[in-house]
């Protein structure tokens, strides 16, 4: 699985458990600057992960809607793996109420 993860500067440890769930190829905008917001969604992208303490509310709402019309699925988590590894399986697999520390 191919993912695009917008948002955070520093995310060794997100990619290390995305992989751990699968995902082969992980590319990241850091989202900071407003170039981004002219970007497109990459073609190959099977999940977009926002980082939602590291992005504005019009850089959101874009990729939001632009992966809702090419049907793929959206992640929206803080920049924590636990977090991130609940709102993976509740995507994607079990719910793991008992793993996140978060809600």
């Amino acid at each position: 699985m191919s993912v695009l993860i917008i948002g955070g500067d520093e995310i060794t440890p997100i990619k290390a458990v995305l992989k751990g769930l699968g995902c082969e190829e992980i590319t990241h905008w850091d989202g900071r600057k407003e170039s981004v917001n002219h970007k497109e969604l990459p073609q190959n992208i099977e999940c977009l992960v926002m980082l939602t303490n590291f992005l504005n509310h019009n850089t959101m709402r874009k990729f939001r809607n632009a992966a809702k019309k090419k049907e793929i699925p959206i992640i929206c988590t803080k920049r924590s793996v636990s977090c991130l590894y609940c709102e993976f399986m509740k995507t994607f697999g079990e719910n793991c109420n008992k793993v996140c520390a978060y809600k």
